[in-house]
């Protein structure tokens, strides 16, 4: 008996002791620098750089667009919705008495219910959307290589209205939302 206790000591304080030595630490993080410290779970070693930045992009502006949003008319089933009333039977009891005197009373009284679904009733026509509104800016020497020339990139409203702004071939950076127009 005391040896099954000393063996369930001995393991816990190993559990114990390898939980500490896994716990302690910033959580993977320098504090305060921002760079990563622990490695990555694909196998690599501690780099010491910094999470990369949201892909920016920079180059001489070329060209801006704007698409609006593109819709077409449809149709599709009309649901309408469609009610029936009626009655349930509900049961009540109520009991009195005690130990071998108790007595059980039931009643039956009906209840008005009200039962609703859709159903289909004809065809409704509207507007479906076949393409989002998109804006869009050409760059040319696009992150400084002259070869890389009128590529587009969907960008946000505000960023559109800052290149619709600015002169033909000045100098932009900004972070695209998608490639392509």
């Amino acid at each position: 008996m005391f040896g099954r206790h000393l063996i369930v000591a001995g393991v816990t304080t190993v559990l114990l002791a390898g939980l500490a030595a896994c716990s302690s630490g910033s959580g993977g993080a320098d504090e305060g620098t921002g760079y990563v410290v622990a490695a990555d779970n694909s196998g690599g070693a501690a780099t010491g750089q910094k999470p990369p930045e949201p892909d920016t992009v920079s180059g001489r502006r070329d060209t801006v667009r704007h698409l609006p949003v593109e819709t077409a008319r449809a149709t599709r089933p009309r649901l309408v919705r469609t009610c029936t009333t009626g009655t349930r039977r509900v049961s009540h009891s109520s009991s009195s008495g005690a130990g071998a005197r108790r007595r059980t009373r039931t009643w039956y009284t009906s209840e008005r219910c009200t039962s609703c679904r859709k159903v289909s009733s004809g065809t409704e026509s509207y507007r479906r959307t076949v393409r989002p509104e998109k804006w869009c800016v050409r760059l040319d020497d696009v992150d400084g290589d002259k070869a890389r020339d009128d590529i587009w990139y969907q960008v946000t409203r505000a960023v559109y209205d800052k290149a619709r702004d600015t002169d033909k071939h000045a100098r932009m950076e900004f972070t695209p939302t998608g490639d392509g127009c």
